[in-house]
């Protein structure tokens, strides 16, 4: 049985994180956004099919590409920060099953292509993994920022062409600062959003 995280740990990922809007703009090493990753692969999927896929945005050029498909507010933290990360899901993900679920090879059956549940099943578990990165990135130190303001489709066209990859959330990562930094907005507590039956 493993014993619950040290409050700590919890304030970092969860009760003292926030949503950053201001960045330092020092570049994140290499290192860095593989320890996130290697994080957030761990974390579990229906049938371990790890659908999401992760394009990590950080040189100038590549900023400004993703900015000028980006909502005005969005575009201006893309700029700054050291890294956005497109978060994406793959359409074609049960080619890998194989090797992830190597107990039931033949369980890439379950997810024919063009099918509209294999892409329900994509995006859920790509979202799912969205949601580790967050967790991963803040674990090592990392502030986060998603965002949902983009046109998804010139994002595929410019980061995902010729691939069955679509594109999901972005997350900007790095250092935050306190700049455009919002009072923190209220939780629905347990009566509200919970049910025991």
């Amino acid at each position: 049985m493993s014993a619950p995280l040290q409050d700590a740990a919890l304030d970092q990922i969860f009760r003292q994180a926030r949503t950053r809007n201001g960045w330092e703009p020092a570049p994140l090493a290499e290192t860095l956004l593989r320890a996130v990753y290697d994080l957030t692969r761990m974390g579990p999927t229906a049938a371990n099919t790890c659908p999401a896929r992760f394009v990590f945005v950080t040189s100038p050029e590549g900023r400004e590409r993703l900015a000028a498909l980006s909502s005005p507010s969005n575009a201006a933290k893309i700029r700054v920060a050291p890294c956005t990360v497109i978060v994406s899901y793959d359409l074609d993900f049960a080619d890998h099953v194989p090797t992830l679920f190597p107990h039931n090879p033949g369980a890439a059956a379950w997810f024919p292509k063009g099918a509209s549940h294999t892409e329900t099943s994509a995006f859920r578990n790509g979202t799912l993994q969205a949601g580790y990165f967050i967790l991963a990135a803040r674990a090592l130190g990392l502030d986060c920022g998603p965002m949902s303001g983009f046109d998804n489709a010139g994002v595929d066209a410019a980061f995902h062409a010729g691939t069955s990859i679509r594109s999901n959330i972005l997350v900007t990562i790095g250092h935050g600062t306190d700049e455009n930094l919002f009072p923190r907005s209220p939780r629905l507590d347990f009566e509200t959003a919970c049910q025991i039956v």
